[in-house]
C-alpha cells in the first residue's frame, strides 16, 4: 500500500496552453482518472507483459479501458512496434475521443508516446512511469521515438503528454539494473543544476530532477538550442547501445558516458582534473560502471557519433566548462579519441 504520509510533489512544465503537470510521490498512479483530459471517453493503455501495476492502475479508472500490450527491450523499439501499436489501437475502435496511456518505463513512454502522436495524427497521452529512468526522464518533455538499426530514437516526434504520474512506489519493485540504468540518468542533473541530489530523500530527488527538466523544456521545448544540455553524456551512450548491440542498458551507458564527456572537455581546457575527478566520484557513488567496454573499437563509436541527431557541425558533444554545460561543436577527431582511451 502507498504511504499516505509521504510528500507528493507537483511540479508544471509551463509549455502555455499545453501546459501539464507532472506528479511525483507514492501511489500516485491512483489518482490517474483525476488527471485524464476533460471529455475523455476511452483510454487505450499501453504496457509490457507482467506489468505488475497494471491492475491497480487500471482500477483508478472509471471509463472504459483496452488494454495493449508490446514487447520489452530495445530490440523491439522500432517502428514495427509502432505499426502493431497503432493497429491495435484500430481494432479496438479508438478514436480522437479517447486517450492513450503508458504505463511503463521508458521504452513504454517513447513508443505510447509515438504512437498517439501518429494515430490518428495525435491523440491525448498521460504517462504513468514506473521506473527512475522514465520518472526522470523519459516521460516528461514530449520527446518520443523509436530506434532504427543505424541508431538510437532516429524517428520519432515531438508530443506533449496531457500529465505525468511518477509513483515513487513502483520503484520497490526494479531491479537493480533497472534502478542503476536510472540512477545514470540522474547523475548527469548534478551538472544541470541540481546540486548533491544524493544528500536528498527519495520523492524530492525525482522532483529536483523532473523540475530541472521542466526548465529546460519550457524554455526550448524542440531541442533548437538549450535542450541540447539534457543530452549530457548521452552522445556516446548512444553510440555504445547501437555498436554493443544494447549490452549496457540506456542509463549505464550514460554514466559511461558522462566520464568521456568530462575527460574530453578536460582536453579541451574546459575543465581541470578535479572536475573530471568530481564526475567519477558521482559515478561511483551510484555504483555505476565507469569504463568504456574495449572490445568497442574507435572508429565504429565514432561512426555512430557522427550520426547523433546533435551532429550537424561535424562532431558535436554536450560538455561541461566555466559556462556550465553546453553544445559544443566540430571537436577534434585526435582528442575524441584520446578521450575515449582515457575512459578504458
Amino acid at each position: 500500500m502507498p504511504n499516505t504520509t509521504a510528500p507528493v510533489r507537483e511540479v508544471n512544465v509551463d509549455l502555455g496552453d499545453r501546459s501539464y503537470d507532472v506528479r511525483v510521490g507514492d501511489g500516485t498512479r491512483l489518482q490517474l482518472g483525476s488527471m485524464l483530459p476533460a471529455g475523455t471517453r476511452r483510454v487505450a493503455l499501453v504496457t509490457e507483459a507482467d506489468q505488475p501495476w497494471l491492475d491497480s492502475t487500471l482500477a483508478a479508472l472509471d471509463v472504459a479501458v483496452s488494454v495493449h500490450t508490446i514487447d520489452g527491450g530495445e530490440a523491439h523499439k522500432n517502428l514495427a512496434a509502432i505499426e502493431a501499436l497503432t493497429s491495435s489501437f484500430a481494432r479496438a475502435g479508438i478514436n480522437r475521443a479517447d486517450c492513450v496511456v503508458g504505463l511503463g518505463g521508458g521504452l513504454v513512454t517513447d513508443v505510447a508516446g509515438f504512437a498517439a502522436a501518429s494515430y490518428h495524427r495525435g491523440l491525448p497521452v498521460v504517462h504513468v512511469a514506473t521506473t527512475l529512468l522514465a520518472q526522470v526522464d523519459a516521460a516528461i518533455g514530449g520527446k518520443t521515438g523509436v530506434n532504427l538499426p543505424e541508431g538510437k530514437n532516429l524517428v520519432g516526434a515531438f508530443w506533449q503528454p496531457s500529465a505525468v504520474i511518477c509513483d515513487t512506489e513502483t520503484l520497490d519493485t526494479l531491479s537493480p539494473r533497472e534502478w542503476r540504468c536510472g540512477m545514470g540518468e540522474v547523475a548527469k542533473y548534478h551538472w544541470l543544476g541540481g546540486g548533491r541530489l544524493d544528500d536528498l530523500s527519495l520523492v524530492d530527488r525525482v522532483a529536483r530532477c523532473v523540475e530541472i527538466k521542466a526548465e529546460v523544456v519550457a524554455s526550448d521545448e524542440r531541442e533548437g538550442g538549450r535542450r541540447a544540455i539534457l543530452n549530457y553524456g548521452h552522445t556516446l551512450a548512444h553510440a555504445i547501445e547501437t555498436v554493443s548491440d544494447h549490452a549496457l542498458a540506456h542509463g549505464e551507458a550514460v554514466a559511461v558516458g558522462l566520464i568521456f564527456a568530462a575527460e574530453l572537455a578536460q582536453r579541451l581546457g574546459r575543465i581541470d582534473a578535479a572536475a573530471v575527478a568530481e564526475h567519477r566520484r558521482v559515478i561511483a557513488s551510484y555504483e555505476l560502471v565507469d569504463r568504456l567496454d574495449p572490445s568497442l573499437g574507435d572508429d565504429d563509436l565514432l561512426a555512430a557519433m557522427g550520426r547523433d541527431k546533435k551532429a550537424l557541425d561535424g562532431l558535436t558533444f554536450v560538455l561541461d566548462g566555466p559556462d556550465g554545460v553546453e553544445l559544443v561543436t566540430d571537436v577534434p577527431v585526435g582528442l575524441i579519441v584520446e578521450a575515449l582511451h582515457a575512459t578504458r
